[in-house]
C-alpha cells in the first residue's frame, strides 16, 4: 500500500512489523468505501445525483486536505535540518535507513501548545513527519534523546508501512466516519508503527510514559505497573474506550510494548 517512491524496498522486514491484524482490517475499511462509492454511483445513474455527490467528490476533498495540513506545516512549522536541529535531523535519516527507505522524509517542529503528539502524513509524493513542539523538548531540553529517537521511529514507520499513502486515505476514507470501523484500522497502524520504533530503539519506549503524565512527571512513572493493568483494568466501558478510540488505550499499548511475545491487543 505504499506509494511512488515510498514503497518499502524490503518485503521480509515489512511483514515482520506489520501488526497481524492491520492488514484485514485494512481490507474490511476499504471494502467499506468501495460498497458506499458505488452505491453512490448506482443513485446517480438512477436519476438523483444531489445525494451522492459528496461520495463522488471523496478523492478530491481527500487530496484537498492533506495539501492543506502540509501547506500548514511547511508554513507554520520549523523545518528539521543538517543545521537546525541536527541530532533530530540525523535520528530522522537513520530510521528511514534502518527501515530501508530510498530516501527521508521532511520533518518539522511545529507549536504544541501543550499537547504531547505527533504525526505522520504526506502530499502527492512527498512524505513528512510533524512533532509537536512540547515532545520534542523531551529530546531536547529535557535530555531524553531516546524518547525523541522513539516517536521519530514510530512516525517514520507510519510512512514505511504505507499509512500515509494518498489511496489508502481515500480508501478508508468512508470507514473513518463509522465509529468503531476506522479507528480500529487506526489501532492496528499505531501497533505497526509502535514494532518500527521498537526496533530503531527499544529504550526509548519508557518515553511513552509522556502520553500519560505529560513531559515533565513521566520520569517519575512505572511503565511497567501501567502496562500490567491492561489485564486488571478491564470491562465493557474499557473496551468501549478502546473500540472508538485513534490509538490503542494507554494500558494495552504499554503491555504490547512490555510483551514482545504477542500482537497488541486491538479489541
Amino acid at each position: 500500500m505504499g506509494h511512488g517512491p515510498w514503497r518499502w524496498a524490503d518485503r521480509r522486514l515489512r511483514g515482520s512489523l506489520r501488526h497481524p491484524r492491520e492488514i484485514p482490517l485494512l481490507v474490511a475499511c476499504v471494502a467499506v468505501t468501495v460498497f458506499a462509492v458505488v452505491g453512490a454511483v448506482s443513485r446517480a445513474y438512477s436519476g438523483d445525483p444531489n445525494e451522492p455527490l459528496l461520495l463522488l467528490s471523496l478523492p478530491a476533498l481527500v487530496y484537498f486536505v492533506r495539501g492543506q495540513l502540509y501547506a500548514r506545516q511547511r508554513v507554520n512549522g520549523v523545518r528539521i535540518t543538517e543545521d537546525q536541529f541536527p541530532e533530530a535531523y540525523r535520528m530522522v535519516v537513520e530510521a528511514a535507513a534502518a527501515f530501508r527507505m530510498p530516501q527521508a522524509p521532511e520533518a518539522y517542529v511545529v507549536l504544541g501548545n501543550g499537547v504531547i503528539n505527533a504525526y505522520a502524513s504526506g502530499h502527492g509524493f512527498r512524505r513528512y513527519v510533524a512533532i509537536n513542539s512540547d515532545l520534542f523538548e523531551v529530546g531536547g531540553r529535557l535530555a531524553d534523546p531516546d524518547a525523541l529517537r522513539f516517536v521519530i521511529g514510530h512516525e517514520v514507520g507510519h510512512i514505511a508501512a504505507g499509512h500515509t499513502s494518498f489511496w489508502r486515505h481515500f480508501g478508508v476514507s468512508v470507514a473513518n466516519v463509522i465509529p468503531g470501523v476506522g479507528s480500529s484500522l487506526g489501532r492496528a497502524q499505531e501497533y505497526t508503527a509502535d514494532n518500527h520504533a521498537y526496533a530503531f530503539c527499544p529504550e526509548g519506549m519508557q518515553g511513552l510514559r509522556a502520553l500519560a503524565v505529560g513531559k515533565y512527571l513521566y520520569p517519575s512513572v512505572d511503565f511497567d505497573d501501567i502496562a500490567a493493568r491492561a489485564r486488571t483494568d478491564t470491562g465493557f466501558f474499557v473496551l468501549l474506550v478502546n473500540l472508538l478510540s485513534s490509538h490503542p488505550v494507554n494500558t494495552f499499548r504499554f503491555a504490547a510494548l512490555a510483551d514482545r511475545s504477542r500482537p497488541g491487543r486491538v479489541f
